[in-house]
């Protein structure tokens, strides 16, 4: 097997069936591939020791992924009911940090890792103070800080709070916080040494109650990666976008979860995934990427520290896989997309007649293009393979510019690659422009399944990307013109619109006419706009030389259009070169020969100057359109 497809199957990203005509997002095609991969994972043991919970099915297995701007991708059992049990420690956290304030909450309970087990009693020696929230011992210190007249009003507030951060109302499983309380001797006992200490006030049963039901309370998979991403999304939940904890205390959230959310794993959790987690013995785990996504995975199935096995493997890959190690970030970049448009909107220099104009106007939507900037990683990356992904069938072509990117690293590379397998299975082509060679895609090849290798294609600059498509769109709908050989008819040219055949054969008999080779330069930027041409015959481009850049084409003309047309009101000089592209023939309508007209034939002259006023209208509304469509 291939080196690259070896590292493919490691990772869980093969490549996509080459048959079917249900093509998912690369990222939900991801998840599925993930899903598959750990399915057959036996290992672990579900939790026994609360009853309700010895009853979990430990073959149900979910992952969902869910972005800070609320997109959600979900595979298996993500809709699964379970019980969050620990996993609603660091949100009460953030219910109490509201509820009594920070300097209350830290007298109380420490932000120390114990490096002990969840059900460890680790208090401080002498204060007897939990050394975190996240074992049990500080869970519980946790639930007394909640404020509220009865335990029924602090019981609602618990609930109201987790359920903001979910983006549902959430219900406790009755039969669950019964189990938990006639089972839970040790967590009762770790309340009597916590009232001991007088890090409890009142009776500890009061906490323990509060502490039970928090951790009955039914969740699924979705729920997990929303709860996660509202952490990542500064505390406002994405889907409804209601806050479910103040900003100012997320920090310290997500701080407690790194050092202490997955207890005696910590350090290895942080070492091998690099996101602030936590963990609960329903089989659940949530994942942090602050400002960029959540993940929530369900596997009730657990290892000897209590953490679902199959989850703890899925973070390791993400993590791996789409490069999320929040200690290893890229750098910092804009926002990734620099313009959004379509050819609708915006078009390649080359001019063209107005049946392609007007069919290019009726299906242009159907190619997108991406100006992108600053570092690809998956979660810059995802928005625009989403975006593919949404536009669905009515899209044929996707063209991504390069020219601002400055970076896309392995995880990027990879979805690009499942983005041209996708592009590939609905019929699509995905063009990358300004593709700078040396470390930048330079292994895309190598992961894009040979098979679908045609669905992709590289230009080395925009305008000849834009250009190529217009061609495509055109041949699809049978409206690309053959390059016409020759305006052999004066009175077709754009020139002469509207013109009667005596005044179309007054000005031919003052148009001269020039033949160039091609590659020929018909005149140079700095010449003096000596004459008006008509173009008979051939192609022509202009362009100017850019400094360390080389040429760039401004627009390309063929039979039947003219140009340099301010030579006619202007004695300047030329503003650019135009070059011959093809064997060409012109007619020249000299700046003195004009003067003539004008003085002899005024309402001629009148009419020309009409004509080229209207070619420079359409100008200047195209460009207008293109400013519009691709600043910001």
């Amino acid at each position: 097997m291939p080196l690259h497809l070896v590292r493919m199957e490691v990772a869980g990203l093969r490549a996509m069936p080459e048959t079917g005509s249900f093509a998912p997002s690369p990222i939900q095609a991801y998840l599925q591939q993930l899903h598959a991969r750990f399915a057959g994972l036996t290992a672990g043991q579900v939790a026994t020791y609360i009853p309700e919970l010895a009853k979990a099915d430990p073959g149900q297995f979910g992952i969902v992924i869910a972005t800070v701007d609320g997109q959600v991708y979900e595979v298996g059992a993500a809709r699964a009911s379970f019980t969050i049990q620990s996993i609603s420690k660091p949100l009460v956290y953030g219910v109490a940090l509201e509820d009594s304030g920070t300097e209350r909450v830290r007298a109380a309970i420490g932000v120390e890792p114990s490096g002990d087990a969840f059900n460890s009693i680790s208090l401080e020696p002498g204060t007897g103070r939990p050394l975190n929230p996240m074992i049990n011992a500080g869970a519980i210190a946790t639930s007394s800080l909640v404020k509220g007249a009865t335990p029924g009003i602090r019981r609602e507030r618990v609930l109201d709070a987790i359920s903001a951060y979910a983006g549902r109302q959430l219900r406790i499983d009755p039969d669950v916080f019964e189990s938990e309380r006639s089972t839970g001797h040790r967590n009762r006992a770790i309340g009597h040494m916590l009232r001991n200490y007088g890090i409890l006030t009142e009776d500890p049963e009061a906490a323990l109650a509060l502490y039970f039901q928090q951790c009955s309370i039914v969740v699924d998979c979705r729920d997990l990666a929303l709860i996660a991403a509202t952490l990542a999304n500064g505390g406002v939940n994405p889907v409804s976008g209601q806050r479910a904890v103040a900003a100012g205390h997320v920090g310290a959230i997500l701080s407690v979860m790194t050092t202490c959310g997955m207890y005696d794993f910590a350090g290895e959790w942080t070492t091998r995934v690099g996101m602030p987690a936590k963990s609960g013995v329903g089989g659940g785990i949530v994942a942090v990427l602050p400002g960029q996504l959540g993940i929530g995975v369900f596997s009730p199935a657990l290892d000897e520290r209590g953490n679902s096995v199959r989850g703890v493997k899925v973070c390791e890959s993400i993590s791996a896989d789409l490069g999320l190690h929040f200690l290893q970030p890229p750098r910092a970049a804009a926002a990734t997309v620099r313009a959004r448009y379509t050819l609708e909107r915006v078009r390649s220099k080359r001019r063209r007649q107005e049946t392609e104009v007007q069919c290019l106007d009726r299906v242009g939507h159907g190619a997108l293009v991406f100006e992108l900037q600053g570092d690809l990683r998956f979660a810059t990356v995802e928005p625009v393979i989403r975006a593919v992904a949404d536009a669905g069938d009515a899209l044929s072509l996707v063209v991504l510019d390069f020219k601002r990117v400055n970076h896309a690293d392995g995880a990027a590379t990879t979805m690009l690659a499942r983005l041209v397998e996708r592009c590939a299975a609905l019929g699509q082509h995905l063009v990358f422009s300004r593709v700078r060679r040396g470390g930048m895609l330079d292994t895309l090849g190598n992961e894009v399944d040979p098979h679908h290798v045609g669905a992709m294609s590289f230009q080395p600059q925009l305008d000849l990307a834009l250009e190529w498509c217009e061609r495509r769109l055109l041949q699809a709908n049978g409206a690309l013109l053959a390059p016409a050989a020759a305006a052999e008819d004066l009175a077709a040219h754009q020139l002469c619109r509207g013109l009667t055949p005596g005044e179309v054969a007054e000005l031919q008999s003052r148009l001269q006419r020039s033949h160039f080779e091609p590659g020929t330069l018909l005149f140079h930027r700095g010449d003096p706009a000596d004459a008006l041409y008509l173009l008979r015959r051939g192609e022509v481009s202009v362009v100017v030389m850019l400094d360390g850049v080389g040429v760039k084409r401004l627009s390309t003309l063929t039979a039947g259009m003219c140009f340099g047309e301010t030579a006619l009101v202007d004695a300047r000089r030329r503003s650019a070169d135009v070059r011959a592209d093809s064997a060409v023939e012109c007619d020249l309508l000299s700046r003195d020969a004009f003067a003539r007209l004008e003085a002899e034939q005024p309402q001629l002259a009148i009419r020309l100057l009409r004509n080229l006023l209207q070619g420079s209208n359409d100008i200047a509304a195209r460009l207008t359109a293109e400013i519009s469509a691709t600043e910001v």
